[in-house]
This record gives C-alpha cells, structure tokens and sequence, in this order.
C-alpha cells in the first residue's frame, strides 16, 4: 500500500479511522521553518468533523501533538512526526458490516485485493486518513509563503445544480471562512446551505465541486515528461477521498474553443518579466509554471453512506440489502477545502525544492 506522496518533500500517512489515532511522518523539510502547532490546528480545524451542522456530527477536537522535528517553534531538518488520536469512535455502527460490502465503498475492492478490511469506519479508506495530509500540508503552506511567496486558496464553487460566481483573482480566506459551507459567494452559500440541510434530513448527500487558485508560483516550477506539474496535481488531488474528477485552466470547456480564442498571447511591460493576458492554461504550460496563477478544480461525488435501504451482496456473494447508519457529512465539499489546498500545497512544495536543487 502506497502512503507516501512527493520526492523531496515527502508525507507519509498513518492511522485508521476507528484505530488509536492518524497522523503523518514529514521527512525533507528544510530546518529553521518557524511554525507552531496551533499554526498546524487551524487547519485540522477547517477539517474536523462537527464543526457546523451540515457535517458529520463525530465529535473529535482532533487535537495535533507534535512528536518529533520541531524545537521552539522551528523545524529541525529531522523527520517531523505529527499524531492526532481519534476519541469518539462508534465501532458498534458497523457491525452489520462485517457480513456485508457497503455500496460504493471501498470494502468489496480492498477485501478483493488485501483478502480482509477494516471493517470499523472503512479504515485507511477512511476520509480520516486526511488528517495527516492537512496537517503536512500546513507546514507546506508556511514553506511556500515565507521562503517563495505563493498562497493557495480554495473554496466551494458548486454543490449540485447550484454554482457560485466569484473572482478568484481578489478572493481572500476571510470570504471564504465567511460561511460554514465555505462559498465566499454569500447569497449562493446561503442556497447551498439550505440545500444541503434539506438533503441530510432526506438521509441523502449531494456532491459537487471545489475551485482552488495558486498566486505566486513562479516560473519553472515542473519536471516533464512523466512529473508535469499538472500531472502531479491531478494525482494528488485525485487521491483524495471521493475526488471524481479534475481540471486545470479551462479544462473541459476549452474544448468548446478554437486555437486562436484558447491560446493565451505573452506581453511584457517591462523587458524583465513575461506574463500572459488570458490564463486558459491554468498556469502551465508544457508540464512547468509560467508564472500566472494556477487555477483547478476538483470534483467530488455524493458521500456514499445514505440512510435509504439499497442493494448490495454479503462477503458470501449473497444478495441482500442494507440501510446506512452511523456519523456521515451529507455533503463532502466544506471539509475538502483545506484538503484540496493541503495536498496543493504538498505539491507545489516538492516541486519547489526539486527546482532549487538544479543550481
């Protein structure tokens, strides 16, 4: 099982859903970065569950302790060990599991490969194993902010039939931490919130899609041909949970365009620096940043706990049915914005350091 993600800077994942606890190993991050843990916790705490009341009402603080590789507010260069233990399991919620494969679940897929599963809350399938990659992706973050000025920013941009209209060039994380949906579009965060209610008291979930813009990322940033810079982003963020589908640029409606409306024509003002006066590319160009911002998006489908009864087979391969129980979000999106700018940042800061190592 792989649980590593990046060459230079590198995460490793740990944990189950209903074990001891989740956390995450960092090796490769430069010494003498300033962070804190309550740095660290701000982010967990966009992640956690209960925080509002159209998530999971689990109740975990999800409190980080830091065990190695920081010292007075400083990384030491040494592997940085991050731990959050889990306290509000319900392991008796899924009893019923253990003879049954829940519907688009991992439990069938990982029981056909491993020959068992964790039966209790899905294990390292879990939404929980993410823990660990928010709490890296805050060290990342601070890197890429203090040693080459880059934010990242996500937020929901649409939940079903319902879209946002935001400019991502003047956003800030104050709008989006404006609402418990995380939408800095108020009015349309105010229908999405409501929709999302009426849907959990359905027993239902509805997906949708988080936007995310990265300001700052310089030029040259990428390693063609396999580790495109795009390409190491649509694996990272299609390694989330529920992640269906991803975009960068114009992605799929570039299609509808012609060469001479899709291209994105250079200027400069200037004589020292380039930058272009559309942005269809996303940011990329040739697998490497050109200096632009760089816009995705991320598609999640619908969680796929639901109350209503539905049909599905034992580990016997006898049909039967089942019906959901247990702590569920009826919608992933408010809690995968910090994933999706985590595992951004995890990107990016490999791709950072692998560029400062040519020279």
């Amino acid at each position: 099982m792989s649980s590593t993600f990046g060459h230079l800077f590198r995460s490793t994942t740990f944990g189950e859903s209903h074990g001891i606890g989740v956390g995450v190993v960092i090796d490769g991050c430069p010494p003498k970065l300033p962070i804190t843990a309550e740095e660290i916790q701000f982010e967990l705490d966009r992640r956690r569950p209960g925080q509002s009341k159209i998530v999971t009402q689990r109740q975990e603080a999800d409190q980080v302790e830091i065990l190695s590789g920081i010292e007075s507010g400083l990384t030491t260069g040494t592997p940085i060990a991050l731990l959050v233990q889990n306290q509000d399991q319900r392991s008796r919620d899924y009893d019923e599991l253990r003879d049954k494969f829940r519907p688009s679940h991992a439990d069938f897929t990982y029981d056909a490969k491993y020959g068992l599963r964790s039966v209790s809350g899905g294990g390292r399938a879990s939404a929980r194993e993410t823990i660990g990659r928010v709490a890296a992706g805050a060290i990342a973050k601070k890197l890429l902010q203090l040693h080459f000025d880059v934010e990242i920013l996500a937020w929901v941009d649409q939940v079903q039939h319902i879209k946002a209209t935001v400019n991502p060039e003047s956003l800030t994380l104050a709008q989006i931490e404006s609402n418990i949906v995380r939408c800095p579009d108020q009015a349309t965060a105010e229908q999405m919130i409501a929709h999302i209610e009426s849907i959990r008291k359905q027993g239902d979930s509805v997906g949708g899609i988080v936007r995310a813009i990265a300001r700052g990322v310089p030029t040259g940033w990428g390693e063609p041909i396999f580790d495109k810079l795009e390409a190491d982003l649509a694996k990272a963020l299609l390694s989330l949970p529920a992640s269906k589908g991803f975009e960068i640029g114009s992605g799929y409606s570039g299609t509808l365009l012609r060469g001479s409306e899709h291209n994105d024509p250079y200027r400069s003002d200037d004589h020292q620096t380039v930058y272009t006066t559309t942005n269809h590319s996303g940011g990329i160009q040739g697998g490497i940043s050109n200096g632009m911002p760089i816009t995705l998006s991320v598609a999640f489908k619908p969680v796929a706990t639901i109350l209503p009864e539905q049909d599905t087979v034992t580990t016997d391969y006898e049909n039967t049915t089942l019906k959901g129980k247990g702590r569920h979000d009826p919608c992933v999106l408010p809690r995968a914005v910090p994933m999706v700018e985590a595992m951004i940042a995890l990107t990016l800061a490999d791709h950072a350091l692998r560029q400062r190592s040519l020279y």
